[in-house]
């Protein structure tokens, strides 16, 4: 007999009002009984959100439906919400996925910020989380991406929490199965069009083969990297502002900043840097971050050349952002376009 899979309790507390986002597919489906069963041993109040995306047609009416009557077989409140994914993706430039996640979590926030729940739980799995981190690595992230999927969100009220992150894809169903429930199919969901679904069905069964754990692998390096993000961005916040020097150097003392509302800068005494590779590192592009510029490694990597002793003294980094070095300091410089045009 298949066991029901496993939940984080730690994120779930009596009392707690819980939305549980439904879309009809098997996990968040899975997540709702579970939670049914568990609630009044926990102590949740729960509640069903459902977003139709307004593609697939017909389909997503159905899946509506679905869910809908789901909610009332539990006597649950159900809340539906209709976007149109494809208007916003073009208005937004995103892809279509994008534009889904992007207007799905905005109600969400919604929900919590009316006051309509406490938290909203959504379903992502252990499977999930495998396949947002290798997107994530081949994509060229650092440590902040390869966090993947967090366990818990917080929002400006209220908090989304993933109960079922632990859990595989492939036990979910079988519970499911175990207890007589029928979920929907997304047929999109096999379409190799989408880069997440060559990963789900191509990529990741490939790797399998050389580890049958990979997904488990994935998941824990997300944990890891979630780990020395938070370490290092409270470390940042120690040391940065010590390090920091506004604009630039005038005779006869002081700094002098930019008054022109299209150029910002600040500054590093070289001699103060840290001489380990792996802070300086950090510490460059968390000052490159307050001038609104996220550098890619190749970007980070000229700007830390440019301290290296015989190395250039100017650097472009960016479109807007260059670097530059002095006897005694380093300096970064964003000017926005129309500026270098003018100027």
């Amino acid at each position: 007999m298949s066991e029901a899979p496993p939940i984080n309790r730690k994120q779930l507390h009596p009392g707690t009002r819980i939305a549980v986002a439904v879309s009809g597919g098997a996990d968040s489906v899975a997540l709702l009984r579970k939670l049914v069963k568990d609630a009044p041993e926990i102590g949740l109040v729960l509640s069903v959100a459902h977003v139709h995306h307004g593609i697939r047609g017909s389909e997503a009416d159905a899946d509506a439906e679905f869910v809908s009557s789901l909610a009332a077989v539990h006597g649950l409140r159900f809340y539906r919400h209709d976007v149109d994914t494809p208007a916003a993706a073009r208005d937004n430039r995103e892809t279509i996925e994008e534009a889904a996640r992007n207007l799905r979590y905005a109600w969400f926030r919604e929900l919590l910020e009316q006051g309509n729940a406490d938290a909203v739980a959504t379903a992502h799995t252990l499977d999930d989380q495998a396949e947002t981190v290798l997107h994530k690595l081949l994509r060229g992230a650092w440590t902040q991406g390869l966090g993947g999927i967090h366990p818990t969100i917080q929002c400006v009220r209220g908090v989304i929490v993933r109960p079922f992150l632990g859990a595989r894809r492939a036990e979910i169903e079988a519970w499911l199965r175990e207890i007589g429930q029928e979920w929907r199919e997304d047929a999109t969901n096999a379409d190799t069009t989408f880069t997440r679904n060559r990963l789900r069905h191509e990529l990741l069964p490939a790797l399998a083969q050389y580890n049958p754990q990979i997904h488990s692998q994935l998941a824990n390096m997300a944990t890891l990297a979630r780990d020395e993000e938070a370490y290092w961005q409270a470390e940042l916040g120690r040391i940065l502002p010590g390090l920091l020097l506004p604009g630039k150097p005038v005779r006869g003392g002081g700094r002098a900043t930019s008054t022109h509302p299209d150029e910002a800068s600040l500054a590093f005494e070289i001699a103060r840097l840290p001489q380990s590779a792996a802070v300086r590192r950090r510490v460059l592009r968390a000052a490159a971050r307050q001038l609104g510029t996220a550098l890619n490694f190749d970007q980070t990597e000229k700007l830390m050349g440019v301290l290296v002793p015989g190395g250039p003294r100017r650097q472009q980094l960016t479109a807007e952002l260059f670097a530059e070095r002095s006897p005694r300091e380093l300096r970064l410089v964003k000017r926005n376009q129309t500026l270098g045009e003018r100027s």
